[in-house]
């Protein structure tokens, strides 16, 4: 095959070629700049975040250490005395709150007439709430439901709930009425550091006082 070019002014075009190819070594200088770049600066980001892991690991076993350091120094013997202060303290801020009066207060008002209390007994649970175990006399359960209706009205006596029912000899039933008192007053307690049951003593007497007391409220 013969080639020639028989032009005055041949013409290869070749401005046109090394313009493209410029612009694709720019491109490709670029491209590898760019991925240089991410490449480093995800490098240093991964150094950054292994140097915070190791740091935050040191100081969680230099903070474990310690703990049991302070776990190993505590003294049995100091924690049960404040525990046993914490109790009593308890108890005394529980008699100078609790109003007997009002509660027979709230009893008067709730009590139909078939009802008669012949005992209450409080205790202080775990969360410092007053527990009450009312021993009732009754002609029949619906009596008792309606004593236990007209408590829950009043807001002041929470989870109701009725066991040991039984009938006497004179066909009375007798039951045991137990609830969460929350009074109008609420009182600061002392913080114990292993939260024990606290029993709670009236400010009258005795539980057994106060079951005799109780026996003649209406």
């Amino acid at each position: 095959m013969i080639r020639t070019n028989l032009s005055t002014r041949p013409f290869y075009n070749t401005a046109a070629v090394r313009t493209w190819l410029l612009l694709a070594g720019v491109v490709v200088l670029g491209a590898t700049a760019f991925n240089v770049t991410q490449v480093l600066r995800y490098s240093n980001s991964n150094t950054e975040l292994v140097t915070r892991a190791a740091n935050d690991e040191a100081r969680a076993a230099d903070l474990r250490r310690t703990a049991q350091r302070l776990r190993s120094s505590v003294d049995a013997t100091q924690v049960t005395a404040v525990s046993a202060d914490a109790r009593q303290a308890n108890e005394l801020i529980d008699r100078r709150t609790f109003s007997w009066t009002e509660l027979f207060n709230r009893f008067e008002r709730t009590m139909p007439d078939d009802v008669r209390i012949t005992g209450v007994r409080p205790e202080v649970d775990r969360q410092h709430r007053t527990v009450l175990t009312v021993n009732v006399l009754a002609r029949s359960v619906d009596d008792i439901n309606r004593f236990m209706e007209n408590l829950d009205q009043t807001g002041a006596f929470a989870e109701l709930r009725s066991s040991q029912e039984q009938t006497n000899e004179q066909g009375q039933i007798e039951s045991a009425l137990q609830m969460i008192y929350r009074p109008s007053g609420s009182s600061s307690h002392v913080v114990d550091p292993t939260a024990p049951a606290v029993p709670a003593e009236s400010a009258a007497g005795t539980p057994a006082a106060a079951s005799q007391a109780a026996g003649g409220a209406r």
